[in-house]
């Protein structure tokens, strides 16, 4: 392990030579400076751990070379120790506006010096150990979720393979019942149309790219969102439409995939209701931000609403309360690809009852131009 570099800037060699020594003893390199220009040529070559930097130099001082390297993304999060014989408030504040750490003043105490070089060594370190965690979480995350696909794959298939299987030996058994038969084929068609769907859904996913937009009017795309809904899964039910804007009103998407996703999502509200129910009430919603940055596309129903055991991971693969074969990926499916258009999707639930799902469309900062 390779020792702790400590710059030290100050115009004074003598008193870089008594904090070197000490710093030294403790079993820490040291680099030296006696100006802001050096400072800013030795960070750049050597990348110290900390910088323990003088206020008062000729040239640049302490408060302009901190500004500098607080500017760079590449030397930003060095920690910087201010020397310096000032002790008024409004020098220490003023220190640490510009990005230092700590603040030490002259003459300087050597064992107090160690002691805070030590505790931003320790901060230090608990920061790289926190990115290193937060890496390995992410990648842990990354795994189950692909254990989760792998396994929600094999299930969902093995169930819609069995069903093919089952209807098979159904038409060996009714070979002089056509009617048998033909119903037979039917269900065999809709668990296979199934399985070409989930394969479709995962191209989708791992097709990680963003895709091409275009302008089209928000009334068309809501028009042919309730037409695509209905044509995917052969239902008639209506959407009621809630627009507040003019014809002229044009938003940059992609059609297939925004369209793709709107479809899924009013699916979703029409099976949250029981399906005895007649009156399903479902709302596709438009509306901007307080700001009008951004466009808020929502689905609403009045359904069940969000059950407890899925609440805490909505979005995760293969997780639905659905009891039918072959279902539990289309809201991961409509996020993945709704990001892919610059969108992004949240569920929530409504404040008297059912679901919300909300789109969100960052828009032109001409648009109201």
């Amino acid at each position: 392990m390779k020792n702790p570099r400590i710059l030290i800037v100050d115009d004074q060699p003598i008193n870089i030579k008594i904090v070197q020594r000490r710093i030294e003893r403790a079993g820490m390199d040291v680099l030296a400076a006696y100006n802001g220009e050096d400072c800013l040529r030795i960070v750049e070559e050597q990348r110290p751990d900390i910088i323990l930097l003088d206020v008062i130099m000729p040239g640049m001082d302490g408060f302009e070379t901190c500004q500098r390297l607080k500017s760079n993304p590449e030397t930003a999060d060095i920690p910087i120790i201010f020397i310096t014989a000032k002790s008024s408030k409004e020098d220490v504040l003023a220190g640490l506006d510009t990005g230092a750490v700590d603040y030490i003043t002259k003459p300087l105490e050597l064992d107090e010096t160690l002691a805070r070089i030590r505790t931003q060594l320790r901060v230090q370190e608990m920061h790289r150990e926190n990115l290193d965690l937060i890496q390995r979480l992410s990648e842990m995350r990354k795994t189950s979720t692909i254990g989760a696909i792998t396994e929600g794959i094999a299930h969902n298939l093995n169930n819609l393979l069995g069903v093919v299987v089952g209807y098979i030996d159904l038409m060996k058994i009714g070979k002089g019942k056509p009617e048998l038969v033909e119903r037979s084929i039917a269900s065999m068609e809709s668990a296979i149309n199934r399985m070409v769907t989930i394969v479709g859904q995962l191209s989708s996913m791992a097709a990680n790219e963003t895709m091409q937009l275009a302008p089209v009017s928000i009334g068309m795309l809501f028009e042919n969102c309730v037409k695509r809904f209905q044509s995917d899964y052969s239902v008639d039910s209506e959407v009621k439409i809630t627009n507040p804007f003019p014809e002229d009103f044009i938003v940059e998407t992609n059609c297939e995939i925004f369209e793709g996703a709107v479809s899924k999502l009013l699916i979703n509200a029409l099976e949250s209701y029981p399906a005895n129910q007649v009156e399903r009430p479902i709302e596709l919603k438009a509306s901007l931000n307080d700001e009008q940055t951004k466009l808020f596309v929502e689905v609403i129903d009045q359904g069940t609403g969000i059950a407890k055991e899925v609440e805490d991971n909505f979005f995760e693969p293969f997780i639905t309360t659905k009891t039918s074969v072959g279902r539990g990926m289309g809201l991961t499916v409509a996020r993945h690809s709704l990001r892919n258009i610059n969108c992004d999707l949240s569920v929530e639930p409504n404040p008297d009852r059912g679901v919300c799902a909300r789109i969100s469309m960052a828009l032109p900062s001409n648009e109201e131009e």
